[in-house]
């Protein structure tokens, strides 16, 4: 049915109103109309969009109400990464951070007592990035790995402190604005009981119930969910901004709820004393903190400074100290991890540590225990590190009692009894049993289908362990023999599962080089080194004949980790299931022909840069010295041909000078390129 300009003019008038009762409401905690009021005008433009469907938007008031369940989450990559923070466990800690800054920026003390830091609780919940266009939303991502999330726009449409459309007029074309959804302790509590009520068991805690809430397919689900949104950040679109904390001001103009306890202090001093008032008020709040973010709040420093490789160097978060309590240390198990690692694992009587029910508690290694004078029957203070990890912290030997036993490594595999090797200069011991032994086996073929490696979709690890316990699998390359019948026949399963499966296999012989060494699981080649590799050489074949010579001429891997890699690819199982995994049909593109950088002045060379540069950025310099044919790593090292030292050269150049490596500075560099070029 067309819809009359005047209805159109009534429908949109009612969106207005009811966008801007919600900005009260919400964001200025001060409400205009009673609900009854806003109600009735909710019930207007719903029963006018129902009438004109021409009228329906997906931003409206009324798609709060939430959408059809969705299949399946879908990872969107993040414009820009979403990187995590810095911690500092104590104030000695937080000191350093000034200090750094200190350094870093050449201030001297008047100059650092000018500068202004914005404070604010640490929330406990789920980070996510909210997009708008023309101030319309149009997705939001969870943080994900930090350089992709996944999709979650449906459900984040229904938190009400979410706006749909920004409200105002002075918002940016484009604006990303990163925060926490949380829960309060409030809803938290009444949502609990009426789960229980149902017979359903009950979330352990409130960050536990907000990331559930969050991802669920049914955002009819999400929307009974009492979720928060606090926003703590804009990444994209306030440029023409001085502060952080100016920007957070815009923030609350367009209709985003406010941090109320956010206070810009100046001064070492003022910062220290602001976290200590908030851990003063953390059990009086009605949510969920675990520590302080102090960021620098003049947006030029923060540019300035930059990030690390996971963090930004202008900001850091403070951990409030983890809780402890007292418990019994009843057995000690060893766990076997993928790499024959034993470790050993406390089971401890059951206790609340910072609203979590602990069981068992890690103790790391023989070292850690002997360190401790850790033994069975022991009464322990225990701690969630970071409100995160439960570690024994300390034994009290005044309550030791007369049933106590040592802790001892044992000398064969709890799993499958094979010798237990105690290896020099380790700290850890191995199980001897390979891929013989079960628990390494179902830990190797976790890592193969893990998300970071070949990502195969609905291969969970309750799965894997099922087929290695009936001897289906006894390698990676043993899940691409699984057929549709064996699959279809294990408990819970069924066809249309089996098949899925069946199909994510397919698609998961379709990689890369990096991704496929680094699913293999040698021991030390993390994604990181998988690339390296995988860039250094042509195919796989080169990979497993290379020598260790070889291995380490490559930056960044050192002996040891090249003897893991040549052990691998010389142990004749792991060649087995290499070549089974290849006949399987694994496969990635070929590689891309070399460029002849022979003749380029700079050949073969391995460059390091330190300090600043007049000339260019360091992303610039890189591309100048890579055309020229040098390969520019981020360390020093043996291999190391020139450092190029800039302004205010840091340890690098000290370094440099020991190893009698050559240095260069930027003049002579600057002649290299103009003649050259």
């Amino acid at each position: 049915m067309n819809c009359p300009p005047d209805i159109q003019q009534d429908a949109n008038q009612l969106k207005k109103q009811l966008e801007h009762y919600n900005y009260h409401y919400y964001v200025l905690d001060h409400p205009l109309v009673t609900d009854a009021e806003y109600d009735a005008l909710f019930r207007e433009l719903q029963a006018l969009e129902k009438k004109y469907p021409a009228l329906q938007d997906i931003n409206s008031p009324t798609q709060r109400v939430g959408a059809p369940p969705i299949g399946h989450f879908v990872s969107r990559p993040h414009k820009i990464p979403m990187l995590s923070l810095g911690n500092a466990l104590d104030t000695q800690e937080v000191s350093e951070f000034w200090q750094r800054l200190q350094r870093q920026l050449k201030f001297d003390e008047a100059q650092m007592a000018t500068l202004a830091f914005c404070c604010e609780p640490k929330l406990d919940g789920l980070a996510v990035s909210l997009h708008y266009q023309q101030g319309q939303f149009i997705y939001g991502l969870t943080r994900g790995d930090g350089i992709q999330g996944e999709d979650i726009s449906h459900n984040l449409r229904t938190l009400a402190s979410v706006p749909l459309r920004l409200y105002g007029e002075t918002w940016p074309p484009y604006l990303e604005v990163r925060g926490e959804v949380y829960m309060p302790h409030q809803g938290f509590a009444e949502l609990n009981q009426k789960m229980q009520q149902q017979g359903h068991k009950g979330f352990a805690n409130p960050r536990n119930a907000a990331a559930g809430s969050l991802r669920q397919l049914d955002s009819q689900i999400t929307r009974q969910r009492p979720l928060v949104f606090s926003a703590y950040q804009v990444v994209q679109g306030c440029e023409n901004y001085l502060t952080h904390s100016e920007q957070m001001k815009a923030l609350q103009a367009w209709g985003f709820k406010p941090q109320a306890l956010r206070q810009v202090v100046r001064g070492l001093e003022n910062i220290l004393v602001y976290c200590q008032q908030i851990g003063a008020q953390r059990a009086q709040l009605d949510y969920d903190i675990d520590g302080v973010v102090i960021k620098l709040d003049e947006l030029m420093h923060q540019k300035h400074l930059g990030y690390r490789a996971r963090e930004p160097r202008w900001a850091v978060a403070y951990k409030f100290p983890a809780q402890e309590v007292v418990t019994q240390v009843e057995a000690v198990d060893f766990q076997v991890g993928r790499t024959g690692a034993l470790t050993p694992v406390a089971r401890v009587k059951p206790v609340q540590v910072a609203g979590v029910q602990v069981t068992n508690v890690t103790l790391h290694n023989m070292d850690e225990i002997q360190r401790l004078g850790l033994g069975i029957g022991d009464f322990v203070w225990i701690r969630r590190a970071g409100d995160v990890i439960p570690q024994v912290v300390k034994v009290l030997q005044e309550k030791r009692p007369l049933s106590w036993q040592p802790i001892k490594l044992p000398e064969h595999c709890p799993i499958c009894d094979a010798k237990v090797e105690a290896i020099p200069g380790e700290v850890v011991a191995r199980c001897s049993g390979g891929l013989f032994c079960s628990a390494q086996r179902k830990e190797t073929i976790k890592h193969f289908a893990s998300k970071g490696a070949l990502n195969i979709e609905g291969l969970g690890d309750k799965l894997i362990s099922q087929l290695v316990d009936l001897q289906l699998v006894h390698s990676p390359a043993d899940l691409y023999q699984l057929n549709l019948e064996q699959l279809a026949a294990l408990p819970r399963m069924g066809s249309k599962s089996a098949q899925k499966i069946l199909d994510a296999l397919e698609t998961s012989k379709q990689t890369s080089l990096a991704t496929f060494i680094y699913a293999l699981g040698i021991r030390e080649v993390g994604q990181v080194t998988a690339k390296l590799l995988a860039e250094y050489f042509v195919d796989l074949s080169q990979l497993q004949n290379a020598s260790l010579d070889e291995l380490q001429k490559i930056e960044q891997i050192g002996p040891i980790v090249a003897q893991h890699i040549r052990t691998f690819f010389q142990q004749a199982h792991n060649q087995e299931v290499v070549a089974d995994l290849c006949r399987a049909g694994m496969h990635w593109p070929d590689p891309t022909p070399p460029t002849d950088t022979s003749n380029l002045p700079l050949s073969e060379q391995t460059w390091v840069m330190t300090g600043k540069f007049s000339f260019g950025s360091r992303e610039e310099i890189k591309q100048q010295l890579e055309a020229l044919g040098a390969k520019v790593a981020s360390s020093l090292s043996k291999n190391t041909h020139v450092l190029l030292a800039g302004e205010a050269a840091g340890s690098k150049l000290t370094k440099a000078q020991a190893l009698g490596i050559e240095i260069w500075d930027e003049a002579r560099l600057r002649d290299l390129l103009t003649g050259f070029h």
